[in-house]
């Protein structure tokens, strides 16, 4: 197995070892989603990227702490500091209250989850459930001349921060160039008398009386900021300081850049070492999104119930989609896209099923092939160099495939498991499992019918077809075909499998 783990650091901008804090434990946290509306195909990236991550640094031997937050209040309309909060919102046009509509959307968040099979985290904090450690926090920011209070609003203080830190160290927004371009955000601070400056950020949001979700502070009852939150989580559950933050690139700024200043100016320290982003989701090259209105759901995808869709598309098919790119890159939606995405998909998992159900035997008379063993060797070779290559999982599904290639021969009667020896014929089938289902997460989909009615329909389709029945024949191919399986007439047998087309 290739050694060294390099990922792409947003914060250095460039590919670096992975050496946790304190190995082998590594400790990980991850926006979690806004819970007011049903998951998309943008909330299903960095789920399923910190997922196969997750699974990738256990599989290496890591002790993970994946830590993934909910977020039920603070987050305002259009990541400003002003505005309804976005649960709040829902629940008014609802008719119910606020957590009513973050338990619902929390529940079919998971259950959407569980359908891609992304792992549970390890915690899941809720920021309403944090609302003591959040103004812990800012009292300490305060107290520490970070942080001032107007009117019950505590904000932070950039420019003060930026004396002895960098503001923008990780977006690499220069804090001249932000005060250059809010001349306007000025003229109307003098109105408003409450923020120093544009680009100080709220800790703490005095409540009016109208506003649904509010708590007791030492500043008058309000709400926490939406930034506030996240450090104060990832404090409490992984320390001032750990290993990987992640989330999606439209976080980088402002939310994971006011984490940075908050924390830093608390605590002394940059909370992660590693900051990790996922690229956007476009739909006709725009950012899919629910403020854009142009997103479909993930119950969508499934159903197949939107304009923009051809068809239903499972949900391991979508998360063959999103693995098929580097997580680093853009991930255009198109129907022709995840179509491919279905066929790739199925055809890794006839090579499951059908290595699945071999077990290795020879007789005494056959020797192994070498290059056969070598072929499978580089073939895992290559699949570790690609995940080791900040979790490329493009190229590591490429190595799968070439995997695939003997198993398939193996399926056809091309090569027998003799002439790959034992100690390779067991490397291809444990490997490909453990690749497949382990670490890229990827499972067999049954059909809707048990598997003792398949064999029974395989058994009449033999019968027919020895008797010559073939109107019987073209009958049982057709049920077949409506249950998206195929037969396959091998020289020895029939077997079932899934289709590709």
């Amino acid at each position: 197995m290739p050694r060294g783990l390099y990922v792409y650091n947003s914060l250095s901008r460039q590919k670096e070892i992975f050496e946790p804090l304190n190995a082998p434990f590594v400790g990980m946290y991850v926006c979690g989603p806004t819970v007011y509306g049903d998951a998309h195909l943008g909330h299903a990236r960095p789920a399923v990227t910190f997922d196969v991550i997750y699974r990738y640094l256990i599989h290496l031997g890591y002790r993970v702490r994946y830590v993934r937050n909910i977020t039920d209040v603070g987050h305002l309309e259009h990541d400003a500091d002003e505005g309804e909060d976005k649960i709040g919102k829902k629940a008014k046009l609802e008719q119910v209250e606020p957590m009513e509509i973050a338990q619902l959307y929390t529940d079919r968040y998971h259950a959407d989850m569980e359908r891609l099979n992304v792992c549970k985290p390890n915690i899941e904090p809720r920021a309403s459930g944090h609302i003591i450690e959040q103004i812990e926090m800012t009292q300490q920011l305060i107290q520490k001349g970070y942080a001032y209070e107007v009117n019950g609003s505590v904000y932070f203080d950039v420019e003060k921060y930026n004396q002895l830190y960098r503001y923008g160290i990780l977006s690499g927004r220069v804090l001249d160039e932000l005060e250059a371009g809010a001349g306007n955000e000025r003229r109307q601070l003098k109105q408003q008398t409450e923020k120093k400056n544009p680009h100080d950020f709220a800790l703490w949001k005095k409540a009016n009386p109208e506003h649904i979700m509010q708590w007791q502070s030492p500043w008058g009852k309000g709400f926490p900021g939406w930034h506030i939150e996240c450090s104060a989580m990832s404090a409490k559950y992984l320390g001032e300081r750990f290993d990987i933050h992640g989330g999606g690139m439209d976080l980088l700024f402002p939310h994971h850049e006011c984490e940075i200043a908050q924390s830093n100016a608390c605590f002394g320290k940059i909370p992660a070492k590693y900051w990790l982003h996922n690229n956007m989701v476009t739909i006709n090259g725009q950012k899919m999104g629910k403020s854009l209105g142009n997103f479909i759901t993930l119950r969508q995808f499934f159903s197949g119930k939107h304009p923009l869709l051809e068809q239903p598309y499972s949900p391991m098919t979508i998360r063959f989609f999103i693995l098929q790119s580097h997580y680093r890159s853009t991930l255009d939606f198109s129907n022709e896209a995840l179509k491919a995405a279905s066929k790739g998909y199925k055809r890794l998992m006839n090579g499951l099923k059908y290595i699945k159900s071999l077990s290795f035997s020879a007789p005494e008379s056959v020797s192994p092939q070498e290059k056969h063993l070598l072929e499978i060797e580089e073939a895992i070779r290559q699949f570790y160099q690609a995940m080791n290559d900040d979790f490329n999982t493009a190229v590591a599904i490429a190595a799968l495939f070439q995997m695939l290639k003997k198993i398939n021969q193996l399926f056809v009667g091309q090569i027998q498991p003799s002439l790959l020896g034992e100690d390779g014929f067991n490397k291809l089938k444990n490997y490909f499992i453990t690749f497949t289902e382990d670490i890229l997460g990827l499972l067999e989909e049954k059909p809707m019918y048990p598997e003792k009615a398949i064999q029974l329909a395989v058994q009449h389709y033999a019968e027919a077809k020895q008797a010559k029945n073939y109107a019987k024949v073209d009958e049982i191919r057709a049920h077949f075909k409506e249950m998206g399986l195929v037969l396959r007439d091998m020289k020895d047998r029939i077997e079932w499998a899934y289709d590709e087309n």
